[in-house]
């Protein structure tokens, strides 16, 4: 295992609220800014789905100082990369810029957090709508299971949750969003004390700190946003089934269950199982289902990390065409059955230690995403310094922690299940 890492954080709160984060690295002259929002499509109500995603486009659509497009443009211009991603639980803009371009990268996210919603026009939302409604329809609906997530929440979390829906929205919420009602989900959500802005590179404290009071320091204080108490589900106490027909290149199943929140030991024993059960060529899914039994052609299992209480895990397999996906979905269940009766082996669970060590290591090797991940440990656990400790708290778990951990959450009996049937095929609906 590597040794214990260092990374250097130090953390500042300004006075109206936004907590700022500085990890120094001068191994080259560029500096990663990383701005976590604390809203997701979780805050949603009913009615908006899918308006924390369409936020992340209309904060590139203009303001004050900076016209439609051109943070993009500007800072690309000078050798910078952009982009901004949501998802359940937070909405994150990040540049990776040369140190020189820094003041300016910070100038213009201050800009458009001081002054975005007097400057959403009809237009402007009417732009970003059809935009993310073309996203939707090329990522979810017009793909071989892009609607997967979408059931799979809401037989998990049921369609009321929080979680419920995925977060894509629906194209009547985001057609129901105008400029008046953005510009209210805005000062809602987007307000200095609801960020955590992230430094990494070559820069130091003093210096992070200093440019980061000089372009958000004026930023007003906001009402503080309510948001109920996260309760955590149990697991499932029946199975529970949706079978979908469409256009699909196979018959294919997906597993899945409510796991305990993101970062508890409970969690990342999970996680490991998964790995264990569908992580890879070498995982028991595939061994069994794809090149023993040659009853499927693509397997995999993963574990979605979530704040609000409970996560979520999933498995999927996908049959041989033409086949009716029965004996592959049974096949998979026997696996199932078996790692939650039992556990991993110790090798399999230093092979799923391993993996994800490595990944995690590659993460932090790189400034944008290490900053990403810095943030994600201060907004959502208000302890940024957490990334120097995770190897050691995943390295630390034991066998009859995962075990145990496979027994309580991981069972057949625990499981939603969606599965795909090809249209015209004989699978029962």
């Amino acid at each position: 295992m590597p040794g214990p890492l260092t990374y250097p954080i130090h953390t500042r709160t300004l006075g109206n609220g936004l907590r700022v984060v500085v990890s120094p690295d001068h191994s080259v002259p560029v500096a990663a800014v990383n701005l976590w929002y604390d809203v997701g499509s979780r805050d949603e109500q009913p009615g908006e789905h899918g308006w924390a995603h369409l936020f992340e486009h209309l904060m590139f659509s203009g303001s004050e100082h900076v016209a439609s497009g051109e943070h993009l443009n500007t800072l690309q211009a000078l050798g910078g990369a952009v982009n901004a991603t949501t998802w359940f639980d937070r909405t994150n803009y990040f540049e990776a810029v040369p140190v020189g371009a820094l003041e300016l990268a910070l100038w213009m996210e201050a800009d458009r957090l001081a002054t975005l919603p007097t400057h959403l026009d009809a237009a402007s939302v009417a732009t970003q709508r059809e935009v993310v409604k073309e996203e939707k329809r090329q990522r979810y609906d017009n793909v071989p299971y892009g609607d997967a997530m979408t059931n799979l929440v809401e037989l998990v979390f049921g369609a009321d949750h929080p979680y419920g829906h995925p977060t894509i929205g629906s194209m009547a919420d985001i057609d129901a969003a105008t400029s008046r009602r953005a510009a209210a989900f805005f000062r809602t959500h987007y307000r200095p004390d609801n960020a955590v802005l992230t430094l990494v590179g070559d820069i130091s404290p003093k210096e992070g700190f200093k440019r980061a009071e000089r372009a958000f320091g004026h930023l007003p204080v906001a009402s503080a946003r309510p948001r109920p108490p996260a309760t955590p589900l149990a697991p499932l106490a029946e199975v529970a089934v949706r079978r979908v027909t469409g256009t699909v290149p196979a018959a294919a199943t997906w597993f899945a269950w409510r796991l305990p929140a993101r970062d508890t030991w409970a969690f990342d024993a999970c996680e490991l199982a998964l790995f264990v059960l569908g992580g890879g060529q070498t995982s028991r899914l595939h061994i069994e289902l794809v090149r023993n039994r040659q009853v499927a052609t693509d397997v995999g299992a993963s574990a979605t990390p979530l704040i609000g209480g409970t996560s979520f895990g999933a498995a999927h397999v996908r049959a041989l065409p033409g086949a009716d996906g029965t004996e592959a979905t049974d096949a998979a269940l026997v696996e199932i059955a078996r790692l939650a009766d039992v556990g991993p082996t110790a090798e399999e669970l230093a092979r799923a230690k391993a993996q994800w060590a490595r990944e995690w290591l590659a993460e932090l090797a790189r400034f944008d995403s290490r900053a990403d991940l810095i943030g994600a440990y201060a907004t959502l656990h208000g302890d940024p310094e957490r990334v120097n400790r995770r190897l050691a708290e995943v390295e630390d778990l034991t066998l009859d922690q995962v075990a145990n951990a496979c027994s309580a959450f991981l069972r057949p009996d625990q499981r939603a299940q969606l599965d795909y049937r090809r249209e015209g095929g004989d699978a029962a609906q």
